[in-house]
């Protein structure tokens, strides 16, 4: 998929150089609940290292905590970085917004930065935003994206819904993967424990991922259910248990058919009940004895680490597939009305025979087999993730080279 401006523009940051490294003010890490949200970060510090090496980052987080763990993960492999305080004193911001020559959105659910975003424009310095997905379509966030050197959509529906339906015209528009596709943060250590512990051999074991339809926050940052919250629980446990027979479905036929073991493992607190309940428990007693659960949540590093030494996984989440692709790992979506538009982005990498639709019979029927296959065609699968991966990786060169030039004509 190509820019529809493909050109970087012109004079777009000023003409001259500067004798100092270029700075960035990063606004990422949405939240620290879930493993895939944590690696929204350090996949875009990566991409900026890479290929923005020069640059200075300053991280403008919305969660880091609670406790130092996230953070000393992301100190640990990016010792340079600057984080401001979670939150940061209004002194502090200031002093960010105007020691900083570039605004960078990173990937999420939508434009989370907004406020913040709109402070920087008021500087009227350059700013970008890299690999969101997209269904806020109200005046004051297209007047954001408008304003933007480059908007990049994380999948194509939604770039084609800001392009095609609201008119959205920054200089550059386009498509790039979510950063999380490029997160290298590992725990070797903890994951061959955590292997050895529960009996789980390289490369012979697939991981599997489950989810409510909406998360319980209720249960996450517990507080006193709301007439709200029950409402929405009550649909979560109406749909929870067709949203998991593809998946016990497709680990029958992986213990019957293949050698491989099976890992439950969550990406929130939330999933370890669910795997337990509508995955374990309901398994055949002879299918049950080769399915691990992970009744513990892990940090982004521990779990992409297990994820490396894992034949594939397949998922009602996103972001530990996407992960898992990152690093040629194979992975199956499974996908649903009220988780937005961003698996499509799974068809937009060239891996649409991996997406699945849980709406639909006919895809999920799909499930079982492809996931059976996934396990007994190993080099098959790890070549079409591998391929997928260097899509991926290709797409980010482009985008993070055009960020790149920006900040090389800066004041």
């Amino acid at each position: 998929m190509n820019d529809r401006h493909p050109e970087a523009p012109s004079e777009g940051i000023g003409g001259s150089s500067s004798p100092r490294p270029p700075r960035i003010l990063l606004r990422s890490s949405w939240q620290t609940a879930n493993i895939g949200d944590i690696a929204h970060t350090p996949g875009i510090l990566a991409l900026l290292e890479k290929w923005v090496p020069d640059a200075e980052v300053t991280l403008w987080a919305s969660a880091l905590g609670p406790g130092p763990a996230v953070r000393n993960m992301l100190r640990d492999r990016f010792p340079e970085l600057r984080i401001l305080n979670d939150p940061p004193e209004a002194e502090e911001a200031a002093g960010a917004i105007a020691d900083n020559d570039f605004f960078l959105h990173s990937s999420g659910p939508r434009l989370m930065g907004a406020p913040e975003l709109r402070r920087w424009r008021e500087t009227g310095k350059p700013y970008g935003v890299y690999g969101i997905t997209f269904w806020d379509s109200d005046e004051a966030t297209m007047e954001l994206l408008n304003g933007a050197e480059f908007v990049y959509f994380r999948d194509s529906v939604s770039l084609n819904k800001a392009v095609f339906e609201l008119g959205l015209d920054a200089p550059v528009v386009g498509f790039t993967p979510d950063a999380a596709f490029a997160t290298d943060v590992l725990d070797d250590e903890a994951a061959a424990a955590f292997l050895e512990e529960n009996g789980l051999e390289e490369g012979k074991f697939l991981c599997c991922l489950g989810r409510w339809r909406y998360t319980p926050w209720w249960e996450m940052y517990p507080r006193p259910m709301t007439d709200h919250d029950r409402k929405v629980q009550a649909y979560n446990e109406h749909m929870v248990d067709g949203d998991h027979a593809p998946l016990r479905a497709a680990i029958e036929e992986v213990v019957r058919h293949t050698d491989l073991k099976v890992l439950l493992c969550p990406e929130d607190r939330s999933q370890v009940k669910v795997l337990r309940e509508q995955v374990h428990a309901k398994l055949p007693e002879d299918v049950r004895g080769r399915v691990m659960l992970r009744d513990t949540f892990w940090l982004t590093n521990e779990a992409l680490s297990v994820y490396t030494r894992s034949a594939g996984l397949f998922s009602n989440e996103m972001h530990s597939p996407i992960m898992a692709i990152g690093r040629g790992i194979p992975a199956i979506v499974c996908r649903w009305s009220e988780q937005t538009s961003k698996g499509f982005m799974w068809r937009d990498i060239g891996l649409g025979a991996w997406l699945f639709d849980l709406d639909y019979e006919e895809s999920r029927s799909g499930i079982a087999p492809a996931v059976l296959k996934m396990a007994q065609d190993h080099e098959g699968a790890r070549a079409k993730a591998a391929a997928a991966r260097d899509t991926v990786q290709r797409r980010h060169e482009e985008t993070m080279k055009l960020l790149a030039d920006l900040l090389r004509h800066r004041q």
